[in-house]
């Protein structure tokens, strides 16, 4: 079998890395090395690796101060092997994930996306109906277009060179410029859907903006999805508006615009709750309903904000063109 090489950044993840670290020791398939690069943990996350080093091939780098793509490829260059795993701190990872992963690959074979689903706390209705209306469902996924995220991903290391690695310059949507990336150039993923981790949703309407906040940047400076940001500044700024002045001015029907709307864009976390909210009391159930347009509306508002600012960045900063080899 090929040997692999797990990578993975840290900081600050004393909460959250025995979960991780444990979830390798349990895989039916263990990694060959592990490479952990520290980005400046100020908590227990650097004593609690250490005294994984006696039970998994655990390598640890410090760097304090880099951002996750140069964690990440700090990681990869200080690998021993071709086939490298990228995945997360903050990850639940069930014990075939690693096996799953590894099984697309052949000759032909560059990249493996694999999957992730959301891990929310049962009786929860706020982290349940996050996790319905950001999260999809594998149903749902194209394995043509599936961009994979970080979190669950299998590449070359040859792959990771032809490219030049993950954009240092980029702190937020760095995986998704790589993806594109390889795939533009190297070759297309295969999909692996039984290669799945579990990520904790967002707890708290503030967490979520700020993170939403920070994606849509993140596309600001990478000149990401101009399509989609400005769809949604259209529906926001002008149609939104424009139902309104006509339901003034013609007819108060025209307002049902909005619930034809409404269930139209919140048609896919509607249809995803109920598997989510199996442990979810009546009253719950009935909260975690009314949390999904809050949601949808809170991360809209924060990719508003944040998307302009990243492309200010981009305009000051003039980065280089990913899109060429």
């Amino acid at each position: 079998m090929t040997s692999v090489s797990l990578i993975a950044t840290v900081l600050n993840e004393g909460h959250a890395i025995k979960r991780l670290l444990q979830s390798l020791r349990q895989q039916t398939t263990i990694p060959d090395e592990i490479i952990i690069v520290d980005g400046g943990s100020t908590d227990e996350t650097l004593s609690i690796l250490e005294s994984y080093k006696s039970q998994l091939p655990l390598k640890i780098l410090s760097h304090p101060g880099c951002n996750i793509s140069e964690g990440r490829n700090i990681a990869i260059q200080a690998a021993q092997y071709d086939i490298i795993v990228a995945t997360d701190a903050g990850v639940k990872i069930p014990e075939t994930w690693l096996a799953a992963l590894l099984a697309p690959f052949n000759a032909d074979v560059v990249a493996v996306a694999g999957f992730f689903l959301p891990d929310p706390a049962p009786n929860n209705p706020f982290e349940v109906a996050m996790s319905a209306t950001v999260l999809p469902h594998v149903s749902e996924i194209d394995p043509a277009t599936f961009l994979p995220s970080s979190r669950s991903v299998a590449f070359r290391k040859s792959a990771w060179a032809t490219i030049g690695g993950y954009p240092e310059w980029l702190d937020y949507s760095e995986d998704l410029v790589f993806d594109i990336r390889i795939k533009d150039f190297v070759g297309d993923f295969a999909f692996a859907p039984r290669a799945v981790v579990y990520f904790k949703p967002r707890t708290s309407v503030r967490s979520f903006f700020k993170q939403y906040y920070l994606y849509a940047r993140g596309d600001g400076k990478a000149d990401l999805w101009r399509k989609r940001h400005a769809i949604r500044y259209i529906t926001y700024l002008v149609v939104v508006p424009l139902v309104l002045l006509l339901a003034l001015v013609v007819h108060p029907v025209v307002l049902g615009l909005y619930i034809v709307g409404g269930a139209i864009y919140l048609k896919q976390p509607l249809q995803r709750f109920p598997a989510l909210a199996t442990e979810l009391t009546l009253p719950q159930k009935l909260l975690g309903v009314f949390y999904i347009p809050l949601i949808r509306i809170v991360g809209d508002v924060a990719k508003m904000l944040g998307y302009p600012v990243g492309l200010q960045w981009r305009r000051q900063h003039n980065p280089p063109d990913w899109r060429q080899l």
